[in-house]
């Protein structure tokens, strides 16, 4: 084995972009012990390759041995091969001459050289800039170096123009002059020593270490922040963080107005005291190892205290019309070009909140897009509904109808929590579900990897809300018979039940082919069936069911009817019997579970003594129907015929 390093050296990627193309890098490097990592300027693999691959045989198969000898005369010619080398093999056509050509290894340096260019062009960005002027190559950023090493020898090709060698570039500002030789022992160190760290995981570290350090000098810490801390270790190579003050007085601000200033539009973390509330302090994470004369940390301070003045301003000039007075205004806002405008889409939310969470729910709905024509929320769109909510408290409204539209977005994702009152999430639920059905109404429905309204995202809020929460509307209700809009919301029920609440496949799969429109009811079967499929007659009996319903799938559509009890034989009297008897519509569905169990020693019976596909039509079509009987009664809970047994 040889060890390998790839560098693809680059203008500054969108640090979002680059963890997606370090795994890609990764999972389809033709090495072993594949290692990944990069910085906004650099995507780098490191492998362990084979130094020559390994000598193989493959099989060629020729024509049919009944073919005239000119035929075979052009094979052997056209194969480099004679008459002598061939044998004959059977296959499903007959037979037919074949002979095995031994194919050599190669070497690493050759398989590399040919497959790294394609490799690199191949990496999947979600937007790519085009070079017409040497070949038309598509990549996120200008290719400026790459470096290719195997051992201590250089791989040669060429990339975009770029020929690859065994010179690396280090910090933009810091590093040395000119291209830095490397191999691939001390790559790192060479780095290193010019101010790049190429390690995620060290920047990530040296970023938390210090974050928490400047905090506590001050006696502070810092809010957490994991998504910001991952998008300053890759706009970095070399981070350093430092604490920066700003005047208590825009503290009078809204504590979400300041901390959404800091961290999205100056990639600051927000500093809190030990009681939780805002501190007049941020913490900034430097591209250097130091500022030893304050120019950063003073720079920093001048340009957040101008973005504040800035809140401030759009802070008093919103507060001069109440939200009440610009709901008219969203009629000059578009929701979407083939579904109609905010104010439209503000009614049928709030009529439809008002359905799900009383006066509350449908007074929040007449407000909650109302802050999307305020100052600050076209300035800083990610404060939208908090805003709305903000606004609403300053200016007299409820406290319930207030807290509705603050947390009406929520939640963001499956990590985020659902609003934490039920006008809240009813109001959340109205808005998402209003989103879906129109989109769906106007065919904008997700395909692949396409979800320009989030779609996704909504019916997954709506899903986790419906669970988690504490309305009582179903799934069905909400879908309103759109039937590709129930398909669309059972994947994200799937994925609820198998991804957060961690549910095996198969334990899903049951469950929703019983129904899943009431989540909480769907959930609580989950909980059953995976509590109760350890006993020692859960699998035998799933195992029967996928044998019932095999048969009734192999028989076909029954005429309507139910089983003649005259035409019954003991055994199929006896599961008749356990299958009126066994109760399962009332009690914990733990209790029903246990009652299914018991019709086991029936079914068993049945199998074993019962034969049927019997030969006369009407006991064979009256066996059918007891089976269809038993199958639709104890598959109200789950059907057991999708458990995987062994």
């Amino acid at each position: 084995m040889l060890p390998f390093l790839l560098e693809i050296g680059t203008e500054e990627i969108p640090d979002w972009m680059i963890p997606s193309a370090l795994e890609f890098l990764r999972s389809k490097f033709p090495g072993e012990n594949v290692r990944v990592d990069g910085t906004g300027r650099r995507l780098v693999v490191r492998a362990d390759v084979p130094a020559r691959s390994a000598d193989r045989e493959e099989l060629v198969t020729g024509p049919s041995v009944s073919v005239p000898a000119k035929a075979l005369e052009g094979f052997c010619a056209k194969q480099g091969v004679t008459a002598a080398d061939l044998a004959v093999i059977d296959t499903p056509k007959g037979k037919y001459w074949s002979f095995t050509r031994q194919i050599p290894g190669r070497n690493a340096a050759d398989t590399l050289r040919e497959a790294i260019p394609a490799l690199i062009m191949s990496i999947p960005w979600p937007k790519t800039m085009y070079w017409p002027s040497i070949g038309g190559p598509k990549f996120i950023r200008p290719i400026r170096w790459i470096v290719a090493l195997l051992g201590a020898e250089i791989v040669p090709f060429e990339c975009a123009g770029v020929t690859s060698g065994n010179t690396t570039l280090g910090h933009r500002r810091l590093g040395a002059r000119g291209p830095l030789p490397v191999t691939v022992d001390n790559y790192e160190q060479v780095l290193r020593d010019n101010f790049v760290i190429v390690s995620a995981a060290e920047r990530r570290a040296k970023i938390e270490t210090e974050v928490a350090a400047v905090a506590a000098a001050k006696g502070l810490q810092a809010k957490p922040d994991a998504k910001l801390l991952e998008v300053l270790t890759y706009i970095t190579e070399y981070p350093t963080a430092i604490l920066g003050t700003f005047d208590a007085s825009y503290l009078t601000l809204p504590s979400e107005v300041l901390v959404t200033v800091m961290r999205h539009h100056q990639k600051y973390f927000s500093v809190e005291t030990a009681a939780g509330e805002l501190a007049p302090h941020f913490i900034a994470i430097m591209n250097i190892p130091a500022d030893p004369e304050g120019h950063v940390v003073n720079g920093n301070e001048r340009v957040l205290r101008a973005r504040f003045n800035d809140a401030r301003f759009f802070y008093d000039v919103d507060q001069k019309r109440p939200l009440s007075e610009r709901v008219e205004d969203l009629s000059h806002v578009t929701f979407q070009a083939k579904v109609g405008n905010y104010l439209e889409k503000t009614a049928r939310v709030a009529a439809l909140a008002g359905e799900l969470g009383g006066p509350d729910a449908e007074a929040a709905g007449h407000l909650c897009k109302a802050d999307l024509t305020t100052e600050m929320v076209k300035e800083f769109t990610d404060l939208q509904g908090l805003v709305g909510g903000l606004y609403a408290r300053a200016q007299g409204v409820t406290r319930p109808v207030a807290q509705a539209i603050y947390e009406h977005y929520k939640p963001l994702s499956m990590e985020d929590t659902i609003p934490s009152t039920a006008p809240g999430q009813a109001l959340s639920v109205a808005d998402k579900v209003d989103t879906l059905r129109t989109c769906f109404a106007v065919g904008m429905i997700p395909s692949g990897s396409k979800d320009p309204f989030a779609l996704r995202r909504a019916a997954q809020g709506v899903v986790k809300i419906l669970a988690e929460g504490s309305l009582t509307v179903t799934l069905d209700e909400l879908c309103a018979g759109d039937a590709k809009l129930t398909a669309f919301f059972r994947e994200r029920v799937e994925y609820y039940c198998r991804e957060v609440r961690g549910f095996a496949y198969d334990e899903v799969a049951a469950v929703l082919a019983a129904g899943y429109g009431n989540l909480p009811d769907a959930l609580a079967r989950l909980d059953a069936v995976k509590a109760v499929r350890p006993t020692a007659d859960f699998e035998p009996l799933a195992a029967a069911f996928k044998r019932i319903k095999n048969i009734l799938k192999q028989a076909g559509e029954l005429p309507a009817g139910v089983p003649d009890a005259a035409l019954y034989t003991e055994p199929e009297a006896a599961l008749a019997a356990i299958t009126e008897a066994t109760d399962v519509a009332t009690g914990t569905y733990p209790e029903r579970l246990a009652r299914v169990a018991l019709v086991r020693p029936a079914v068993d019976a049945f199998f074993d003594k019962i034969l049927v596909n019997d030969p006369d039509p009407m006991v064979r079509e009256n066996r059918l129907r007891l089976l269809t009987l038993l199958i639709n009664k104890f598959s109200a809970i789950a059907d057991f015929s999708e458990i995987v047994t062994n």
